[in-house]
């Protein structure tokens, strides 16, 4: 039953916290029989509830105005000033749990400043598995108006430290009733007696106000050479204890410098250009030395969708992560808000868990992760917000502070120029594979008589689109055959090259002698002005005359082709001529031969004839011995076997783009 005043419980509530309560039994590091104390104490509210009656009046407090005599007004300075020099921690609370006052000892023990905790809820600073268990023995002392004592994982500057709280409730004149929580040393896990034996030393000794009168004795000074000893000694402490820090801070200065470039190696060691890696090895780095877990949510389609997880190592925690991956952030969570804000949030000591959304069962994520520490920060390059990177510690790893906040926010625009980067690295990739399909055909044509075959293998020195274009296309009462190499590579000298290989196809169809069509072409990319650059370039028209074919072959600065006779002849042909795009008055050198059936015109670039070897010789020198012992074969035959020799000869590596056209009378 309420006493004294004090609300009385609801449905709701209690189903919360009966929720809670089962949430944190699935928790690694529970404590199921506190778990079950707590569940006990939530069936007597049950029954209380169902007995509960109605308030008889109004509370005596209420009636009390806002006019206190002057004696109370004393009377509560020297609590306030008894709470906050209490020698134990202590805490004051509301009702639903949000720290109204934490006193000195209070304040050490978690290693915050005075004042930090006012206005958080008590569990923000207590581990995840005990939450529950705490929320249900304060409500507890709410309605029944005893105190309790509680054994739970508070969350300290120094580590998780095992404690006993104990809870009453203050129901003073004048004031809302309050819940008064004292914390004592309780049973402690391995590792954990040294941290509260720490923290009770700097409440006692920083501030004097928390040692035990046993303490305060034996601090006494017995003579005045000891006063003196111990004042050298307190002294040498003090001294110590600042370089330590200072060592320490320094330590963590050097540690975050550090982190801050090995991620930027992660990123410009990125030669895939691929975003998906990019965030995979800069999560992993980052989960492996700043936080426990690493979250990475990226805009896509105007949505914020969860694209990469990391935690901890091993069967349960890798299930998680797989679990945490397939949980894209809604509107109303941390990662949402700050993307959509572009600002950064840090809560040091977790209040609400369910700020990360929650599992398909309902459970919060945070919780599933044992997450009791979060960063988030917008990964923004300064004018484009692509998502969220979000930092999560587990309590063993101690609170965030303002430091590491400025570390991820750095890191967050270290990941958004390697995703701006990497996108427009893509764009261009993708332009430029759709300028490279445009220089060169789909396929080639079938045409009685003729074989046709052709290879291209771009340069492995260079990521830019090629210069080199062929084509194979009818023309009038025979076939043309155009093969060409710009001067330069990227999307301007792609450009020309378009120009050139679109110009010389569409004159084809006006001009019945390929040097005219050549002529034409030239004035076209004369008159389009592309400064330095040219295009050197061969076409060839040919036409069956019986059994035979002539072919009529202009050349404007272009090496070859080559004619392989079907009994192994071969003749390097060489056409005169200057390239195209220079001098508007320079016409191209001609020349006609006639094939008989087995031979073949052979067409390439000089990225054919100026492919190395380790010993710096250049294949040209071995072109004609090798199509002589081609000769006979087909088309395609000549071009894969000329392919595989200059990429054994030069070791698969080229300086420039090859491309190899074949044309066999069959």
């Amino acid at each position: 039953m309420p006493q004294g005043g004090w609300p009385e419980e609801s449905a709701e509530s209690i189903a919360s916290r009966r929720d809670a309560l089962r949430q944190a039994a699935g928790l690694p590091g529970a404590d199921l029989g506190t778990l079950i104390e707590a569940a006990l104490t939530e069936l007597d509210a049950a029954i209380d509830a169902i007995g509960a009656a109605a308030p008889d009046g109004p509370r005596q407090d209420e009636q009390a105005g806002d006019s206190l005599p002057e004696s109370v007004r004393a009377e509560r300075r020297l609590l306030h000033a008894v709470f906050q020099q209490a020698p134990a921690p202590l805490f004051l609370l509301e009702q639903d749990g949000t720290i109204r006052r934490a006193n000195n000892g209070a304040a050490a023990l978690l290693g915050v400043p005075p004042g930090y905790a006012t206005g958080k809820a008590l569990t923000a600073f207590v581990d995840l598995p005990f939450r529950a268990a705490l929320q249900t023995q304060l409500a507890a002392v709410l309605r029944t108006g005893k105190p309790r004592t509680v054994g739970c994982r508070l969350l300290t500057a120094d580590g998780p430290v095992d404690l006993t709280l104990g809870a009453a409730a203050a129901d003073l004149p004048g004031d809302p009733p309050v819940l008064i929580i004292t914390a004592q040393p309780g049973p402690a896990r391995p590792g954990m007696a040294g941290a509260v034996a720490h923290r009770a030393a700097a409440v006692d000794e920083g501030t004097g106000k928390a040692g035990s009168p046993s303490t305060a004795k034996k601090r006494a000074p017995a003579k005045a050479d000891t006063a003196t000893t111990d004042t050298a000694k307190a002294d040498t402490a003090t001294t110590d204890t600042a370089k330590t820090a200072a060592d320490d801070a320094i330590a963590a200065v050097i540690k975050r410098l550090d982190m801050v470039t090995a991620v930027t190696r992660v990123l410009l060691d990125n030669s895939t250009f691929s975003e998906a890696v990019t965030l995979q090895r800069s999560g992993r780095l980052l989960a492996s030395e700043l936080a426990d877990w690493v979250i990475i949510d990226v805009e896509r389609g105007g949505r914020l969708l969860r694209q990469f997880v990391a935690g901890p190592r091993g069967g349960h925690w890798d299930q998680l992560a797989r679990l945490a991956r397939g949980i894209d952030p809604d509107p109303e969570s941390m990662p949402a808000q700050v993307h959509a804000a572009v600002k950064s949030v840090l809560l040091a000591h977790v209040d609400d868990p369910g700020g990360l959304g929650r599992g398909p069962d309902g459970t919060p994520l945070l919780m599933m992760l044992g997450a009791t520490s979060v960063i988030s920060v917008p990964i923004f390059d300064g004018s484009t917000g692509y998502g969220t990177l979000t930092l999560a510690r587990q309590a063993a790893q101690g609170p965030f502070g303002v430091a590491d906040l400025g570390l991820a926010e750095e890191l967050g625009r270290h990941l958004a120029i390697a995703i701006r980067v990497d996108r427009v690295f893509r764009q261009r990739s993708q332009v430029a594979e759709a300028l490279q399909a445009s220089l060169i055909p789909a396929g080639l044509p079938r045409a009685p008589g003729l074989e046709f075959a052709a290879a291209y293998v771009g340069a492995t020195q260079f990521q830019e689109i090629s210069g080199d274009f062929y084509d194979v296309f009818k023309a009038r009462d025979g076939w043309a055959i155009a093969v060409g190499d710009v001067c330069g590579k990227g999307q301007e000298a792609a450009a020309m090259t378009a120009a050139a290989r679109h110009a010389i196809r569409a004159l084809a169809t006006v001009h019945a002698d390929p040097g005219e069509v050549l002529a034409a072409a030239n004035q076209v990319l004369v008159d389009e002005d592309y400064q330095d650059r040219f295009v050197t370039a061969s076409l060839a028209f040919l036409r069956q005359r019986g059994r035979r074919f002539q072919a009529q072959i202009a050349g404007c600065g272009h090496p070859g082709p080559a004619v392989v006779r079907a009994d192994g002849r071969v003749e390097i042909l060489e056409a005169d001529g200057m390239p195209l795009g220079l001098f508007p008055d320079s016409l191209p050198g001609r020349l006609d031969v006639e094939l008989r059936q087995g031979d073949v015109l052979f067409f390439y670039t000089d990225g054919v004839t100026e492919a190395r070897s380790a010993d710096l010789t250049f294949f040209e020198d071995r072109l004609s011995d090798a199509l002589a012992a081609f000769a006979g074969r087909s088309a395609a035959d000549i071009v894969h076997a000329v392919q595989e020799l200059v990429t054994t000869f030069s070791s698969g590596e080229f300086k420039d783009d090859v491309t190899i056209l074949a044309v066999r009378v069959s």
